[in-house]
């Protein structure tokens, strides 16, 4: 998880970093999504074995970048925030399971519901419940 909040939300508050780890969490608590923080964060399209680039459900797992850690102390802010809200810290984002700076509009935020703005992402979960297993 600290890996995904340093390349996705290093350049955030605290708060908004806090935010991006709790869509993790919110999808590993839906059965929508892989059931463990890590099939989440490496959730991809593939084809023929291959990720497909730009297709996955965090950005930085397939934008043709390598991820190294350019930051130490960056990084470090990045774990403990990982390790506080995996130990209960509260949810800001109300439920998100979905985000995305306010940079980009993309089409599957009009199937959501708005849940949060914090720092430059925009934050919403899914409209429906998950159905009842």
């Amino acid at each position: 998880m600290a890996s995904a909040l340093f390349f996705e939300s290093r350049g955030e508050t605290v708060e908004g970093q806090i935010a991006v780890a709790h869509v993790i969490l919110n999808r590993v608590k839906d059965p929508r999504y892989p059931n463990n923080v890590c099939d989440v964060i490496y959730q991809a399209r593939k084809k023929n074995g291959k990720i497909l680039k730009h297709k996955c459900q965090f950005s930085f797992y397939c934008d043709g970048h390598p991820e190294k850690v350019s930051d130490q102390k960056a990084f470090f802010w990045a774990k403990a925030i990982a390790t506080a809200v995996m130990a209960g810290l509260p949810d800001p984002t109300n439920g998100a399971t979905h985000y995305h700076t306010k940079a980009v509009n993309p089409d599957w935020r009009i199937n959501k519901k708005h849940t949060a703005t914090i720092g430059n992402h925009i934050f919403y979960r899914w409209l429906k419940k998950p159905p009842a297993f």
